[in-house]
Parts: structure tokens; sequence; C-alpha cells
């Protein structure tokens, strides 16, 4: 005992004369401590009763649905249908190598990391089977002029993902979502197309890598297991209006079907069912078929007119034999959407010109569809491409692009230009648009202080002469110049973007300018239903921008054009 002492007493006052190595010693102590515990707390195997540990023992949801590290990528509508080796090949090498007893066994880690996890898996569980929505029928060929799903479209270069695109054509009735390139979504209640091997939809989807999001003309379908059956009703169908019957039916509406007990719901399931974009309600009689220049809705007439209620539906107009009532269906008119560059390097620069705010991009969107080229732009904006305008990368003196779009002002920069199209818009909707833009992104809306505050006030005063002296500067330095009120395309689109087209050269046919007209609206349309509870214009604002209309008013007359619409003054 007095030898331990010693050799105690000895140990202290050498620790004493060196505290560094003391310190030093008991840290290396403790953390040697802290890893032994760490790893009994992963690889130790608590005892379980034999019915918790043998799947085959327990209930199919205790058993059969044990859950694994790889079906965290299930939780968000996809079902588990194929084996191992497929799982594998679509979802990503986290499923492979997880045989059933593997599988298990990561279920049954201990501590607080165990527990965390199975909560995870559990909500991610419970998750799937409320949004259960989806199921992988296979890899499908896939061509720009002749899409297999004829539905909506849309594109997401970004951050696509399986989920969001069965969750757009869920919400919109479809009956099947398909997935290409990565990045594109595509919606259809038929697939027109033949079924090729699943290797062939070898492309990530760009917001969710390891989900495969189909391929170069390859789609990933899944066919929507819709929660309801009037989800794929009329509910989402877009009354037109009533309409003179053609003058040659069966070449402007091909398909017709005699309907003794007539709704509207019937009428636009037959036609959604046919992959037409139109229904057209003829009292016992409905027609499917296209816009066309034998039947473009142009001239609707007096609802008094197609005003005899559908035998099967009380409170709704089914049309009569001679005066139609139209509805526009699910179905996307394809004749539109193909879009492709320049297939030889223009000579000449046309620029898309206007003001912040005017509409630039939803006119690009108008000219894409109308030419099927895409546009370019001046400067890049990474979510614009991300959403489709693949002419955004392009530099802007690249020829590949129809028409380039830019908010420049100043005579250097429009001298550069060969031609425009001068899109101007009322400065007072321009300056929200714009100040949302600035504050909210493309389709967002700028958040209630930023409209109280001081960057309103502050904006526009440095924006509103800059909207005056952008259309000014575009008149006095441009070489041709087509101006364009952004008011105008909205109220007659047809005739408004022929103009368009014209400038730029491209001869288009009027069936595809009234494909455009139904396609017209685009993912950049921001949304109407949020407005401002009170005008944030004060008198004094007011007074400046309307100085500055006049201004505008009198350069445009000057030049034997229309003036600004009477809307602009007063407001």
């Amino acid at each position: 005992m007095a030898k331990l002492w010693f050799k105690f007493q000895r140990c202290f006052r050498y620790f004493r004369r060196k505290p560094v190595r003391f310190f030093t010693l008991l840290a290396l102590y403790l953390t040697a401590g802290s890893l032994v515990f760490l790893h009994s707390g992963f690889v130790g195997q608590p005892a379980v009763p034999q019915s918790q540990a043998s799947p085959a023992a327990g209930s199919p949801a205790e058993g059969a649905e044990l859950p694994f590290l790889g079906d965290l990528h299930l939780g968000r509508g996809f079902r588990d249908t194929g084996e191992a080796s497929s799982i594998s090949r679509r979802y990503g090498p986290s499923f492979k190598s997880k045989e059933p007893s593997e599988r298990a066994k990561l279920g049954d880690y201990g501590g607080a990391w165990s527990r965390a996890l199975k909560g995870r898996v559990v909500r991610e569980k419970e998750k799937e089977k409320e949004e259960e929505r989806a199921k992988y029928i296979g890899c499908y060929l896939d061509d720009t002029q002749s899409r297999a799903l004829r539905g909506v479209s849309f594109f997401d270069y970004k951050k696509m993902t399986v989920f969001r695109c069965q969750d757009n054509c869920a919400e919109r009735g479809y009956l099947y979502a398909g997935l290409e390139f990565g990045a594109e979504c595509y919606c259809g209640h038929k697939i027109q197309a033949a079924n090729v091997s699943d290797s062939e939809c070898d492309m990530d989807c760009k917001g969710e890598r390891g989900s495969v999001c189909g391929g170069v003309n390859r789609l990933s379908v899944y066919r929507l297991q819709l929660a309801q059956e009037s989800a794929r009703r009329y509910g989402s169908a877009v009354f037109r209006g009533c309409f003179r019957r053609p003058n040659n039916l069966s070449l402007a509406l091909p398909v017709t079907a005699a309907m003794p007990n007539m709704s509207v719901d019937k009428c636009v399931d037959l036609c959604t069912e046919k992959e037409y974009p139109l229904a057209a309600l003829a009292g016992t009689a409905c027609h499917c078929g296209f816009p066309t220049t034998r039947f473009p809705l142009h001239d609707r007439e007096d609802e008094q007119l197609c005003a005899q209620k559908c035998s099967a539906e009380e409170f709704e107009s089914c049309g009569t034999p001679s005066y139609f009532i139209v509805y526009q269906t699910q179905v996307q008119d394809n004749r539109c959407m193909d879009r492709r560059f320049l297939p030889a390097k223009s000579k000449k620069l046309i620029a898309l010109a206007s003001f912040p705010g005017a509409g630039n991009t939803w006119a690009r969107h108008l000219i894409e569809l109308a030419t099927g080229f895409y546009t370019g732009s001046y400067y890049f904006d990474g979510s614009l491409y991300n959403k489709g305008f693949k002419g955004e990368r392009d530099h802007w003196r690249s020829g590949r692009t129809i028409c380039i779009k830019t908010h420049e002002s100043g005579q250097k920069e429009i001298e550069a230009f060969d031609a425009a199209i001068l899109l101007i818009r009322n400065p007072y909707k321009a300056l929200m648009a714009e100040f949302n833009r600035k504050y909210g992104g493309h389709i967002g809306f700028a958040a209630h202080a930023h409209w109280k505050g001081k960057e309103w006030p502050e904006f526009v005063r440095n924006y509103a002469p800059w909207w005056a002296t952008h259309t000014l500067d575009w008149l006095k330095f441009g070489k041709t110049v087509l101006v364009v009120h952004f008011e105008d395309l909205k109220q007659d689109l047809f005739a408004q973007l022929g103009r368009m087209v014209s400038l730029l050269g491209v001869a288009v046919r009027e069936d595809r300018l009234l494909c455009v007209e139904s396609q017209k609206d685009g993912n950049f349309k921001r949304s109407g239903l949020r407005k401002l509870e009170y005008d944030p214009y004060t008198a004094e604002m007011r007074r400046t921008i309307a100085a500055y209309i006049r201004m505008v008013d009198t350069a445009l007359r000057s030049r034997n054009l229309t003036g600004v619409p009477d809307a602009y003054s007063p407001r």
C-alpha cells in the first residue's frame, strides 16, 4: 500500500511540473471513452421478440414493409413495383446489395440514431400511403413532331423531379405523367408511342439525382392513381363561349358523336379521350377538333343564342344545332410546341426591346410558339433557361435565335441591332410588375413591407423616367422599329402577333397562330388573384408619370404612329 502511495505522489509531482501533458492525457482518455461508447451504440444488436425479428412471423405491414434506406426515395408518391434489380436501375446505387436480411437489420440499430431513423422512415411511409398516386409503367419513344403524351407540358432544367411532374399532371386530372431529358414533363390521357427497354430511359432528374427522368427522346411514364374520378371531369376545362356553327362542319370539327343525354362533362370527356383541345356542344351532338381558320373562335355570339339546357344537366347550357357552346379541354395543342435554333446563322439582329415589366418574357413565349425558333437575350437569366428558354445561354450575337430580348437604351446599344420590336406597356402596370419581379421573382410578388417601406418610392423615382427615355431612345436611334402595345397584344393576340412574326421574316400558317392563342399564358404569367388592397401611387407620383405618358404619346404621334392607349391616362 505504501508503495502505491509513493508512486501516486511521484506522478502527482510530475504532472504539477508539466500540466500540459496532464491535460493532454486526460483529453485522450475522454476521447477514447467516447468512441467506445458510440461504437457500442451502433454495433450492438438488442434482443427482440422472435415475432418482431422475423418478417414472416409478423403481419404484412410489419413484415414485407420493413423499412430500409432505399425507401426514402419512394416516400413521395412512388410505388415499389419492381424487383431489386429494376429498382436499382431506376432509382440509383443506394438500392444495390440490399438483401432482405440486410434491410431488416437496418431498422434494428440501437440508440438515438436508430430512433431518429425509424421516426423518419415511419413519416415517409405515412406520406407515401397518403400521397401514393403513381405506378411506373415503362419507358416509351417520344418525338417532337408527334408527342407520346399530348396534354400540357412544362420544363425545369434545374429542379425537375418525378414527384413534381406527377403532381402537376394529377392536379390537372391527367391519367399519365411522363418525364424526358431529365427536365421535361408531359401529361396526357393516352400513350401514343411504342414501349422500349427501360435501359433507354437513363437520365437523372435535374432536381433529384438517383431518380430517372427519361432520356433523349425517351419518356419515363407513370400511370396516375387519381383519388377522385371527378378529377377527370370538365372542372378544369376552359369555357370559350358561344359560336356559330362552322360552314363545313366535318372539316372544322372532325369528330362527332350523338349524345341523347348530353352534358358538359360527357362531351369534354369524349374530346379529351380523343386527344382534341376543343369540345363543342350542339344540343344532342358533341363535336371535337382544333381551332382552325374554319373555326377560329374569334367571333363570339350572344350566349343567349346557345342557352338550351342540357338534357342531363339542369343548370348547364349545351348549345343548339346552329350555335355551339365551346370548351377548351386539358389536351395541349401540339401544332405549335416544336422549337429549335435557326438552321443557318441569321445576318440580321432583331431586338425585342421593352422597359422591364412590360411583358418581354411573355412576348418571347408567344414568338417561340408562333415561329418554332428560340429567342435569345442580351443578358443571361438562369431561371428562364431552366424554364425552357434555351436560347438564353447563347451569346446575343450568335445568330442562332429569331430575336434578342433587351431592356437597353442609349444610342450605341440600339444601333447594334438591325431592327426592333418595341413593346410598350402602361407605366403604372409596368412599374408594379417590375417591382414585383425585383423583390418576388418572375411570377412572385413583393412583400407588403417593400410596398410600404422606402423601396417603392425610391424605385418609382428612379424607374419612371427610364420608362419614357427607353421608348424615346428606340424611336430616335432604331433603324426599323415596330411598335406593339402590350394591351393591344392581350386584346387581339392573333393580329398583333402576326405583325411581329412578319417583321421577323418568318412565314407562319394561320393555324399555328390559332394554336398559340390556346397556349398564350405559358409559365410566366403572374397570377391576377393576388392584388394590392390599396393604390401604391401617391398624387405626386401620378403627376410625374402622367407627364411622361404625354411625352411618349407626342413622340409616337409625331412619327405617324398610334399614340398610347386611352387606358394609360387617366389610369
